[in-house]
């Protein structure tokens, strides 16, 4: 062919058009197996309702859990007291969810099977939604990708029916054998889609994420008793409200995150404006790596959305290290019309009419709660320091050590007896009468470099007021290299850690001061200017006011660019154009500007740790008392401004178990 190289041709050849009687044309080939529409023109035409079904399956479901929240959901709207799921194989080949809820008659259950049919939804009214499920999308969606069979009788019917759904191809409704409620059955799941099935995680992994969702919504509804079973054994069981004592809510929440949380966990109960928040959160001291024990609910409905994120990070800001993150369960209730649950095909993700409103009261009920726990630390720091204890095994018991078999004295070879009677004789003149305490007397102790000795004077019953043995946080009975404090409670003992407790009650300190008085500024000797996108730069404008409480005075520089006149004067040497970017961020992702916060904060903490009490210094009895009694009186004051805990409580019921003496 003149003019054209090989390797033209070979790709003409290869083309699917065809070259016209005129150079500069070319007309679409026709193929008799399938139509190719040409780029610049087209033919619509509807899709089979076959492949519409597989379209929202996999929107609606995802994977296993998917499927696994959305017939526990339409369970419990079917006001079932008891869900009980298996799953096989990780979901692949079963997912069974059978329930005690009303059921359906013949009728209703081969409509149930198609798409959008619901009961749920009253006058087609989207705004008023007061159930978890309402599209009529699940069990269509669920039917096209597997083998779906649903079995139920409803309440005060004689008989029992069934409907089937092979890849969307639906069966006769049948009759069948069932006491009451609705047996779903999913087998096979993508086997019609098998690209979805392709790219499913291992058993292990699709289980632990069912096992997730069910455990959310048990959270939301401890009224109903959920179980978790992968054919063999029942890997999570919640019990019905009827068999909880006292607060049912905390109850479920301390069998689902564990009994620490609940001996940790902080009430949270709050309104405003029509809005009310319930809950509980970790006290700081009970913290973890990650942000994976964070649950929202909204109106019963567990919800992922990243106003939590923000919220609870502005709350504990000021108590917890940036890599620790707070344990907690919160519970809005909001009108209906109030909030959007239809965003997200999935109903994981809601959007509110008011999104500063809900994100205050989440704040400020975190932040009061946490101020009402004054120095309460948590329980989970006596636990650690009784794990580190080991009793010292390695000698064995002398036969005359061991205790009589009646108690009192121990059992010691006759040429010990004279000791043991000069001992236990009441003889007032004995040089360590009483193992070396005279009645009502503790060994005081002072410093010699970095060991510990008796100080030449005990500490008198005298010495220490009657009451001091009530305080929370007991009375000092001596200092242990120079650093720890040890103190004396009605029930145990306290060890604080003074440079970490004085440190958090000059930063208290230095927070009401700021606060009475505000942030001081310094006037920058030339503004800066800050170029961002617009969109960055307006809602950075729009906090100027919050700014300008920190210290940051910002105004508008024309389209897309701020201009920085002054910045808080304790930041000394700064990065502004930096820190603006940053600040932008953080608003346009949080709704908050933290940064400077927590800029501000690590420089009040520096200031705190330097000007408070260094650990190896000696302080006297009334020290050690005076500082005590501040921190009871202190807010905050059991962790440090890193979220470490300031003192340890060991009770003294503990204390004998670590002597085998319970």
């Amino acid at each position: 062919m003149p003019g054209f190289t090989r390797e033209i041709f070979l790709v003409l050849a290869r083309c699917p058009f065809q070259l016209a009687s005129t150079p500069d044309t070319v007309t679409p080939m026709t193929h008799p197996e399938r139509s190719i529409l040409p780029t610049s023109a087209g033919i619509i035409r509807l899709l089979s309702e076959r492949t519409i079904n597989r379209i929202a399956a996999g929107e609606v479901v995802e994977r296993p859990a998917s499927a696994v929240k959305e017939l526990v959901e339409n369970a419990i709207d079917a006001g079932a007291t008891r869900v009980d799921v298996v799953m096989r194989e990780g979901g692949r080949d079963l997912i069974q969810v059978k329930d005690d809820g009303c059921g359906m008659n013949a009728e209703e259950l081969s409509l149930a099977v198609e798409r959008h049919a619901t009961s749920k939804l009253r006058d087609e009214d989207l705004v008023n939604i007061g159930s978890l499920g309402f599209r009529g999308e699940a069990l269509a969606s669920i039917g096209a990708v597997s083998r779906l069979s649903v079995t139920s009788r409803a309440d005060g019917a004689d008989d029992a029916w069934m409907v089937s759904v092979d890849a969307g191809r639906k069966s006769d409704i049948t009759p069948a054998a069932l006491s009451e409620g609705t047996v779903i059955e999913v087998r096979d799941l993508f086997y019609a889609t098998p690209a979805r099935l392709k790219f499913l995680k291992t058993n292990r992994t699709e289980y632990g994420q069912a096992s997730d969702t069910m455990k959310r919504l048990a959270m939301a509804h401890p009224e109903v008793a959920f179980t978790l079973s992968d054919g063999d054994r029942t890997t999570f069981r919640a019990l019905h409200a009827t068999s909880l004592m006292d607060d049912a809510r905390l109850d479920r929440l301390g069998a689902i995150l564990g009994k620490e949380f609940r001996e940790n966990a902080l009430e949270i109960d709050a309104e405003r404006e029509g809005l009310k928040l319930t809950g509980y959160a970790g006290l700081p001291t009970y913290s973890r790596g990650n942000a994976m024990q964070q649950y929202l609910f909204v109106n019963g409905r567990p919800v992922k959305d990243r106003l939590l994120t923000g919220a609870v990070r502005g709350a504990y800001q000021d108590y917890l290290a940036r890599d620790r993150h707070p344990s907690l369960a919160l519970f809005l209730d909001v009108p209906a019309t109030f909030v959007d649950v239809n965003v997200h095909p999935a109903k994981a993700e809601v959007r509110f009419k008011d999104a500063g409103l809900v994100r205050g009261l989440i704040v400020s009920s975190l932040r009061h709660a946490l101020a009402a726990a004054g120095h309460r630390a948590s329980t989970t720091v006596a636990d650690a320091a009784l794990g580190a204890m080991r009793p010292q095994t390695g000698t064995p018991a002398m036969p005359w050590a061991r205790p009589s078999p009646g108690g009192g004295r121990p059992n010691l070879p006759e040429g010990f007896q004279n000791v043991v009677n000069q001992i236990y004789a009441p003889d007032q003149h004995r040089p360590y009468g009483n193992a070396g305490f005279g009645e009502g007397e503790q060994m005081g102790f002072e410093t010699r470099g970095e060991m510990a000795a008796p100080s030449a004077r005990p500490v008198e019953a005298a010495d220490i007021p009657p009451e001091a043995i009530d305080y929370p946080l007991g009375t000092a009975r001596g200092q242990v290299h120079a650093t720890y404090i040890v103190s004396q409670t009605a029930d145990g003992l306290v060890i604080v850690d003074q440079h970490a407790a004085h440190e958090r009650l000059v930063y208290e300190r230095m927070k009401k001061q700021i606060a009475a008085t505000g942030v001081a500024r310094q006037a920058l000797l030339l503004p800066e200017v800050v170029e961002l996108e617009e969109a960055p730069a307006e809602r950075l404008i729009a906090r100027a006011d919050e700014l300008a409480s920190l210290g940051l005075i910002v105004e508008p520089f024309g389209e897309g660019a701020v201009m920085v006149r002054e910045v808080p004067a304790m930041l000394g040497k700064l990065d502004v154009k930096g820190l603006v970017r940053d600040l932008a961020d953080e608003i346009t992702e949080l709704d908050e500007a933290l940064s400077l916060k927590e800029k501000l904060e690590d420089v009040c903490g520096t200031m705190a740790c330097h000007g408070s009490v260094r650990a190896g210094r000696r302080l006297t009895v009334e020290e050690m008392n005076a500082l005590l009694r501040e921190m009871e009186e202190t807010p905050h004051s059991g962790q440090c401004n890193h979220g470490r805990p300031t003192y340890v409580e060991l009770k003294l019921a503990d204390i004998e178990k670590l002597f085998g003496r319970r």
